[in-house]
C-alpha cells in the first residue's frame, strides 16, 4: 500500500488519515485526533501545522481557549480519495486469496481489534491490576 501511496502522494500515510478523519468528522479537534492516531499532543500540533501549512486544513476556535476546532478546506478530497483508491486495491487483493466469509470473519476481528485499541487507556490498567 505504501508504494502504491509513493506513486500518487508525497504526503505519509499518517497524514492521509489525519486528512480523512478530519474531512469525515471522526476528529474534530488536535485532541481527538492525537488520541486517533495514537500520537501524543506536540506530534499532532506539528502534523496540523504541517497540514495548515500546505493549505489542506484550518484551525478555528473550539468550545473553549484549550480547544482548536479542525477543518478541512477544498483542496483535500483528492488526497483523501488517493488513500480510499489504496484502500479499495488492499481489499482487492486480500479478496483474492480470502473466500467471502473469510473477509467477513477478517473485518470483524479487525472491528474488535480497533474497538479494543480504541479503549487502550483501560486496558493496560486491567492488565496492570491483574499483575499485582
Amino acid at each position: 500500500m505504501n508504494r502504491q501511496l509513493n506513486a500518487q502522494t508525497r504526503r505519509p500515510i499518517h497524514h492521509l488519515v489525519a486528512l480523512k478523519v478530519i474531512a469525515l468528522g471522526e476528529v474534530r479537534s488536535q485532541v481527538e485526533l492525537a488520541e486517533r492516531l495514537s500520537i501524543d499532543a506536540p506530534a499532532a500540533s506539528r502534523l496540523v501545522d504541517r497540514l495548515v501549512e500546505d493549505g489542506l486544513v484550518t484551525r478555528s476556535a473550539g468550545e473553549n481557549r484549550r480547544c482548536v476546532k479542525l477543518q478541512v478546506t477544498h483542496s483535500v478530497w483528492p488526497e483523501v480519495e488517493i488513500l480510499g483508491e489504496a484502500a479499495r486495491r488492499v481489499d482487492a487483493e486480500v479478496g483474492r486469496h480470502l473466500s467471502a466469509e473469510e473477509m467477513g470473519e477478517l473485518r470483524r476481528l479487525l472491528d474488535k481489534l480497533l474497538a479494543s485499541l480504541a479503549q487502550n487507556t483501560v486496558v493496560p490498567e486491567k492488565h496492570a491490576e491483574s499483575e499485582r
